[in-house]
């Protein structure tokens, strides 16, 4: 066992199994809650140990969310505002074109309307403008004769626009969780978490810091009834944005994904339609895969504009067409989306890149900047490497990255920002932009970077296993013990298990070509476990053979009753050892 608490490693081809050991903490806190076992286990792994932790992490709400005036310049931008609202002036609001800034525009929006302001707001094409505040910009304040602006889920870079707009008399209120640059902007006052000493949660989302915003201004107006109305959107954005639920994030997204079953705006409603939701229980895994790829994409292919209208529409025809063209959109999106990794997959494997570089450049003239970082995703999780994907403009190269968990992708770019025009982001996922002649020595640069800091060890793709149990275990006081969990997402993933000794009692199938479908029995219980995207498994796999498993599990309805299923993650002939 190492200082992690994971007792030991097992392999099987390229994956590292590794195992969490029992844990005494988990014995108080099952006994406190009246847990199982291995659910107590996992909070511990989730470094939850003590009863306040657990309580607020299983039970959590409202009253749990911290103070926002922890933010320091909260009661600034407050009484900024207050001031606004007062005078009537005219409200800027500067969002981004992702579905974190367009519904952190959205629900400032309502916020600032509910309390009487004069409110605009704007969002900078994708693939003309780009992301961020720009200098240039500093035209569309003026133009809507704004002296105030908001910016949401960016503005921490926007040194230049600021300078201008404080010279034109316009205030700035910046609200932002990206990291900043060399230097802070001028304004009139700054909520980002990342720069908060006080401050105990520095992972919320764009839409988060906003809420914060909202948050204390309702309470100063003496409206905090209106708060959670404001949960629904937080949840989706705070999902999207792929950030990690835990603390108030969790909050958020557990308090609003419940308000999503009682949903009264027509926009919300055609959108749950169409993603056949509405009515269900809705889970992260709905809102990452289906929901937020929908308002994605109007960012990613069409006009942000669009998503925005849809929340404020009363006409439900007007929202039918809206919902019906971003579904036209997303399904644009997807199958770009597979032409250009069937692009780069074939040029990875044709040239070994996988085998020869610890982190992933290619570019084309032929990728739509709009969708490369879903593709880098893809590939990331595919090779177990970082990528980086660049699409190539009249000699500009605009590149979308995804990291491992072991190599953060942002101080990369920070380490070889004198190649950049300009790059940010995060830990996992950032983005670039240089000139196109400078790409082989910005390559050259950054493979040193990956060189030194990525292990061989780093590539292994792991496997966290939160315990090994038995199917005797799995009943329903196990199965509603897992629901106490939920919302999962990162940061607080799915449970996973290993269960050793599992017969296959029946010939396993293939399913489509694409997965493998099994029936397995162990400890005098039976489960149907798939592979998912493992069409290989159902081959190598026979009928009477013992098999270890890992495994999360999966929860479906059919004729109005709940079944489980375990979904295979990894499997290996019980005996052997990597």
């Amino acid at each position: 066992m190492d200082g992690t608490g994971l007792c030991y490693i097992e392999k099987m081809n390229e994956t590292v199994w590794l195992l969490s050991s029992p844990r005494e903490e988990a014995a108080s806190l099952a006994k406190e809650f009246g847990l199982p076992l291995p659910i107590a286990h996992i909070l511990v792994n989730r470094n939850i140990k003590d009863t306040e932790n657990a309580r607020k992490f299983l039970f959590g709400g409202l009253d749990d969310l911290n103070d926002p005036y922890l933010f320091k310049d909260m009661e600034t931008c407050v009484e900024r505002v207050r001031k606004a609202l007062v005078r009537q002036e005219k409200i800027l609001i500067f969002g981004d074109y992702d579905v974190d800034g367009i519904l952190s525009v959205v629900i400032l929006i309502k916020a600032l309307k509910t309390l009487g302001g004069d409110v605009d707001y704007y969002i900078p094409k994708r693939l003309t403008e780009g992301y961020g505040i720009k200098k240039e910009h500093i035209d569309i304040a003026r133009q809507k004769g704004a002296s105030l602006v908001i910016s949401v889920d960016c503005g921490i870079k926007a040194v230049d626009f600021i300078n201008m707009a404080v010279s034109s008399g316009i205030d700035v209120i910046v609200t932002d969780h990206h990291r900043p640059g060399s230097t802070l902007p001028n304004a009139y006052g700054i909520l980002n978490p990342v720069l908060e000493e006080k401050y105990p949660d520095k992972n919320l989302a764009g839409i988060g810091v906003v809420f914060k915003l909202i948050q204390a201004l309702l309470n100063k107006e003496g409206k905090e009834t209106q708060i959670p109305h404001y949960l629904k959107l937080v949840s989706i954005g705070t999902v999207a944005d792929v950030v990690a639920l835990k603390g108030e994030n969790r909050i958020f997204v557990k308090m609003g994904l419940q308000a999503l079953d009682n949903v009264s705006n027509p926009g919300l409603i055609q959108l749950l339609d169409s993603c056949r939701l509405r009515g269900k229980k809705i889970t992260a895994g709905d809102v990452g895969f289906r929901i937020g790829p929908r308002i994605n994409a109007a960012g990613r292919l069409g006009d942000t504009d669009m998503a925005v209208r849809l929340f404020f529409s009363e006409s439900e025809d007007e929202t039918a067409l809206i919902v019906k063209e971003l579904d036209r959109l997303n399904l644009e999106r997807q199958k770009v989306e597979e032409q250009i990794q069937n692009q780069a997959m074939e040029i990875i494997q044709n040239r070994s890149l996988h085998e020869r570089y610890r982190i992933i450049i290619l570019g084309s003239e032929n990728w739509h900047r709009g969708v490369i970082g879903i593709v880098a995703s893809r590939l990331k999780d595919y090779f177990y490497r970082p990528v980086i994907l660049f699409s190539l403009v009249n000699g500009t190269a605009f590149g979308s990255g995804r990291s491992i968990s072991e190599f953060s992708l942002i101080e990369c770019l920070d380490t070889c920002s004198s190649h950049l025009l300009e790059h940010g982001g995060h830990q996992m996922a950032a983005g670039c932009v240089l000139p196109q002649d400078r790409m082989d020595a910005f390559k050259a640069a950054v493979n040193d970077v990956a060189e030194a800091r990525i292990s061989a060890q780093d590539l292994k793709r792991k496997i966290k296993i939160d315990g090994q149990i038995d199917f005797s275990e799995i009943n329903p006081s196990f199965l509603q013990g897992l629901e106490f969990l939920y919302p999962f997402g990162v940061g607080n993933s799915h449970p996973i298990f290993l269960t050793r000794g599992a017969r296959v009692i029946r010939d396993p199938k293939n399913m489509k070509k694409k997965h493998s479908k099994f029936w397995l029995q162990q400890s005098g219980k039976m489960f149907e476990a798939v592979g998912w995207r493992k069409p290989d498994w159902a081959r190598s796999i026979n009928k009477d053979d013992t098999i270890d498993v890992v495994y999360s599990f999966q929860v479906s309805t059919y004729l109005g009753e709940e079944i489980v299923s375990l979904s295979l993650l990894d499997i290996r002939l019980s005996g052997e050892r990597g």
